[in-house]
């Protein structure tokens, strides 16, 4: 791996959370102890507290005295979209990741999910639970739905990436500081149109296939965030058609240089 300054943190990892008391200490703690056991250069975790209306913010405060590597933001607005430009977008680490507090994917494959980025190998990784060699425990009706969303991404926009909801992925830096301001969805969405974009940028995304559970306790509403899922592809495909439109229009009326390229 290439070192960085040592100052300079190689992994920020955001943990997104909204009304996370009950858990938050306990995967901070479990994160904290990973990352000491195997990793070997200096990293950061920011705990992104979403409008939580419980104790998440004083847990996490208490937190970021327990463990100088832990940082906390505060966001009045909810959205894992949002907490994530917010985190990512000020990070100075050479990588930044995020996972789901609940820790549904098993950590033994953040070093792989990691490494690529840091070896200058990969512009994106990303967890899948649809890869091949990938563990999934999960009952049958979220199971269709994971994998209907992502056929649709295949049909719909051209999608190369196997599962692009996954909560668990990380980004070189300075790529994704470059996206940010394409993307524009703040809510679950955001996962998609990060990859859709870094596709198009003809970017490289690598895929680690890991072991993941279900989390009985998810807050995901399944029906609201079909809908705005449905709508944000469709807003994509509008997208690409008049970036397609004007491709096809600056060539018309410069064929020369079209030709030439």
């Amino acid at each position: 791996m290439n070192s960085p300054s040592p100052l300079t943190p190689a992994v920020e990892i955001v943990i997104p959370v909204h009304n996370e008391q009950q858990i938050l200490a306990s995967s901070i703690r479990t994160l904290h102890a990973h990352l000491t056991r195997n990793f070997d250069l200096p990293f950061k975790i920011t705990i992104a507290d979403n409008a939580s209306t419980d104790g998440t913010l004083g847990v996490a405060r208490l937190l970021s005295m327990e463990f100088p590597e832990l940082s906390v933001i505060h966001l009045k607005r909810k959205g894992r979209g949002l907490a994530l430009r917010a985190a990512w977008g000020t990070s100075d680490a050479n990588v930044v990741a995020y996972m789901d507090v609940d820790l549904s994917t098993d950590l033994d494959a953040l070093v792989g999910l990691l490494e690529p980025l840091l070896d200058g190998r990969a512009d994106v990784a990303i967890g899948s639970r649809l890869a091949p060699g990938a563990r999934v425990e999960r009952g049958l009706k979220r199971e269709l739905i994971s994998r209907g969303y992502n056929l649709l991404l295949h049909a719909l926009l051209d999608a190369r990436f196997s599962d692009a909801q996954c909560g668990f992925k990380a980004v070189r830096r300075e790529v994704v500081q470059t996206l940010l301001g394409q993307i524009e969805d703040n809510a679950w969405f955001f996962d998609t149109e990060l990859l859709y974009l870094a596709q198009r940028n003809k970017l490289s995304i690598h895929e680690v296939p890991v072991h993941w559970v279900d989390d009985p306790d998810s807050r995901v509403h399944i029906l609201a965030t079909a809908y705005e899922d449905l709508r944000g592809i469709m807003r994509l495909r509008r997208r690409s058609a008049r970036a397609t439109q004007a491709q096809v229009a600056a060539a018309q009326a410069h064929p020369r240089a079209a030709a030439a390229r």
